[in-house]
């Protein structure tokens, strides 16, 4: 009997990062399976996103969704729990249960960590929780920067996830509650003035302060109205990912 070669999971958050790691690996290992994890509380706008990457990929994302929510918010409102010491509800809830209950046990991880310094201490961390997976960070392995995936992606001719352009790092949740950031919380303030506000009340009711300004914890509500939000990420591309870029096409050929 011949056994069957560990599958390759490449898990897409539908953002920048995550889909030049999945255009890389697919690069190497065309039967990779991109797999997103439906939160319910991105922009709509990444659905869209989403569809211009499976045309760039040549692949189909398969979409995972938990059976008990429908959305982060349903989530918070369910356990009294919005973020902590111990991380949020909603990352368990909405991403880690459906990764356990698709993944196999050889299954091959592949995650979008840049290869800036914050995430490379994310990627660390999910190594040591979960170190009876085997992970890959093809963007750290490569040393290319969140900066440089959105001028690859923009290079091959897809448009990015508005929020880019509103100034946020990421196209996640809106809001994300382990942000504790005050420019943060005043750009979705800026942006997304609704889900402020649903969160600011959620978060008085539940009495937790999501915000870190001046080394002391604070609601959101709280934070100046005129607190400076934070810029967009100057899309740029040095040798390491021009050198990736020839491996896309490499691969086409």
């Amino acid at each position: 009997m011949i056994e069957s070669a560990p599958r390759t999971v490449c898990w897409f958050s539908r953002g920048a990062a995550s889909a030049v790691a999945t255009k890389l690996t697919l690069a190497s290992t065309p039967r990779a399976l991109p797999v997103t994890c439906a939160t319910g509380a991105e922009h709509p706008d990444n659905d869209r996103f989403e569809a211009e990457c499976v045309a760039w990929f040549g692949s189909p994302v398969t979409r995972l969704q938990s059976t008990k929510y429908r959305d982060t918010w349903e989530v918070w409102e369910d356990r009294r729990y919005i973020a902590g010491i111990n991380g949020a509800p909603c990352t368990l809830a909405l991403k880690v249960i459906p990764r356990l209950d698709f993944q196999q046990a050889d299954d091959i991880h592949v995650f979008g960590y840049t290869a800036d310094a914050p995430d490379i201490a994310r990627a660390a961390r999910l190594r040591e929780h979960f170190f009876e997976l085997t992970i890959e960070t093809p963007l750290i392995d490569r040393g290319i920067t969140k900066a440089a995936c959105l001028e690859m992606v923009t290079r091959a001719g897809l448009t990015l996830p508005v929020t880019y352009a509103q100034g946020f790092p990421n196209a996640n949740c809106l809001p994300c509650p382990k942000a504790t950031s005050p420019a943060y919380w005043a750009l979705i303030r800026k942006h997304y003035p609704e889900k402020f506000a649903r969160m600011a009340a959620l978060a008085r009711e539940l009495d937790v302060r999501l915000a870190r300004l001046d080394d002391e914890r604070v609601f959101i509500d709280d934070i100046p109205d005129d607190q400076p939000v934070t810029s967009p990420i100057v899309p740029s591309c040095d040798f390491l990912c021009a050198i990736a870029e020839q491996d896309f096409r490499e691969a086409q050929t």
